[in-house]
């Protein structure tokens, strides 16, 4: 209850504005691979802090300028990054568990500008492949040239919507857990349902992403969802029916972690959003306003 209230208060306090931009100038979100110089803008923050929760020695150099410009551009994009600190903390605990029980292989899809194979404490026998986009995959592997990651590496080009290749790859790697953060959210319901179909099908053990409630949604896309959708990429997904979307693509749900509550934990909720929250909306309670799941293969 007292999750769902905050944000609200937040929302109703801070009334959404779109980016002023010049026309003639280029837009702040260029295409949907600028999110990651975003993600890493807010990993270099936290790192630099004394008290910081994670260290990413790499996420300066990744986010580079533009980086902290996209975040000084898109209104409201700062007020939010304790939600981005928190699900990479999340991820990382999630991460460090799996592999501590004896994970040996893990597929980040969209992996962006993602540094965990260099930062976290990983065995060197562990498998961990990339995949993303070509330029991304370039220009993060020009940044980190110089570094040896802590365990085998592989990164691969593709397109997630090339729905051939992407089955290919499943099917060679088919063991270990999927990591796919910060990605949901931008597919469709019946794109989600092929992407879970096809990692099941694959025999993929676990699966770890982050997961929007229809509410959080809603205030996204009136926010800083703009941005991402002028670039071509709306958020879209965020099922009403949480994680049973999810049973008959052949996943069960393991662990569920509130961004919210871990936020309120470790001391990175905003207090300024727990001083006055408005009424309980009716037909809310006990929401999970965000969440980073992990599902088991069924």
């Amino acid at each position: 209850m007292l999750l769902y209230q905050t944000i609200v208060s937040s929302v109703a306090r801070r009334a959404p504005r779109p980016p002023c931009h010049n026309r003639s100038m280029e837009p702040l979100i260029r295409h949907i691979s600028d999110t990651a110089l975003w993600a890493a803008t807010f990993r270099a923050r936290e790192s630099e802090r004394p008290d910081a929760l994670f260290h990413d020695p790499f996420a300066a150099r990744l986010a580079g300028d533009r980086g902290p410009q996209i975040v000084a551009g898109i209104p409201h994009a700062a007020d939010n990054s304790w939600a981005w600190i928190m699900r990479t903390y999340l991820f990382d605990r999630v991460i460090r568990s799996s592999v501590e029980r004896g994970v040996d292989t893990v597929l980040n899809i969209a992996a962006g500008l993602d540094a965990r194979p260099y930062r976290l404490d990983l065995p060197p026998s562990l498998l961990w492949v990339e995949v993303d986009l070509p330029d991304l995959l370039a220009y993060k592997q020009e940044i980190l040239a110089a570094e040896r990651p802590k365990c085998r590496l592989e990164q691969i080009a593709l397109d997630l919507a090339d729905v051939t290749a992407r089955r290919q790859l499943f099917q060679r790697l088919g063991k270990g857990i999927v990591l796919s953060e910060g990605l949901l959210i931008y597919f469709s319901p019946e794109e989600v349902a092929a992407l879970g179909r096809d990692l099941a099908a694959a025999g993929f053990h676990c699966w770890l992403f982050d997961l929007a409630s229809p509410a959080l949604l809603k205030m996204l896309q009136a926010t800083t969802g703009r941005s991402t959708a002028e670039a071509g990429a709306p958020m879209r997904f965020a099922p009403a029916d949480r994680l049973a979307f999810f049973e008959p693509l052949g996943w069960k749900p393991a662990e569920v972690h509130s961004v919210m509550e871990a936020g309120l934990q470790t001391g990175r909720f905003p207090r300024e959003l727990l001083t006055s929250p408005p009424p309980m909306p009716p037909g809310v309670e006990g929401e999970i306003w965000s969440g980073v799941c992990l599902l088991q293969r069924a």
